[in-house]
C-alpha cells in the first residue's frame, strides 16, 4: 500500500494562505449565506488522517469550536510535548521528516493523508511527497503574508484533474503530481 500525501487549501490571487499578521479573515471575504462546504467534505471523506504542523493546530484551539476532526490527527511538532487532555486519543504528535512522516503513517495503514499548515506543505513539497493539491483561489489580493510555496531544488510537474467555481467567485483547481 502506497501512502498518498493531499491538501486541501485556499490561498489569495497572490498566493497567501495568512495575511501579514498570520489572520485569515481573508477566507471569509465571499459571502457565503448557506454556509457551502466548497468541496471540503467530499474531499475529507476520502482521507484516513491528518497531518498538521503545530501553529495551524494551535489556529484550530483557538477557533473556540468543538474540535472539528472525525479522523485521527498527528501534529508535526519538536517543540510540544502534551496535548489538551480533552485530545487525548484524537491527536497525537509526531515528529520527522517528510519521508519518515510518511513511511510512519503507511506502517500504522494510512493510505491517504491530509497535510495542512504551510511550513508543514513547504517541507511536503520540498522532499517531493505531495501526491495531489487542491487549491481554492480567494479573489483577494493580500500583498504579503505566509505564502503557501517556497523555494524549491528543482521544479514539480503537476497536472490538472479538475477545477470548479463556487460561490460565483472561488476557483477550486486540482492538481496531480507527475511522476516518470
Amino acid at each position: 500500500m502506497d501512502t498518498k500525501i493531499h491538501l486541501f487549501i485556499a490561498t489569495s490571487i497572490d498566493g497567501y494562505i495568512a495575511d501579514k499578521n498570520g489572520g485569515i479573515d481573508f477566507l471569509n471575504s465571499v459571502p457565503n449565506p448557506e454556509h457551502k462546504d466548497l468541496g471540503y467534505n467530499a474531499f475529507i471523506e476520502k482521507m484516513d488522517a491528518i497531518v498538521m504542523g503545530r501553529s495551524t493546530f494551535e489556529t484550530v484551539l483557538g477557533f473556540d469550536i468543538q474540535w472539528p476532526y472525525q479522523l485521527p490527527v498527528f501534529v508535526l511538532s519538536t517543540s510540544m510535548s502534551k496535548i489538551p487532555i480533552e485530545l487525548i486519543g484524537k491527536v497525537e504528535i509526531v515528529n520527522g521528516n517528510p519521508a519518515e512522516i510518511t513511511k510512519q503513517m503507511n506502517e500504522r495503514g494510512f493510505s491517504n493523508i491530509y497535510i495542512d499548515g504551510g511550513s508543514t506543505i513547504q517541507r511536503f513539497l520540498k522532499e517531493d511527497r505531495v501526491d495531489e493539491m487542491t487549491i481554492s483561489t480567494i479573489p483577494v489580493i493580500l500583498g504579503g503574508g505566509i505564502a503557501l510555496f517556497g523555494e524549491l531544488s528543482h521544479p514539480l510537474d503537476f497536472e490538472m484533474v479538475s477545477s470548479e467555481v463556487y460561490l460565483d467567485a472561488i476557483t477550486q483547481v486540482t492538481y496531480r503530481r507527475k511522476r516518470s
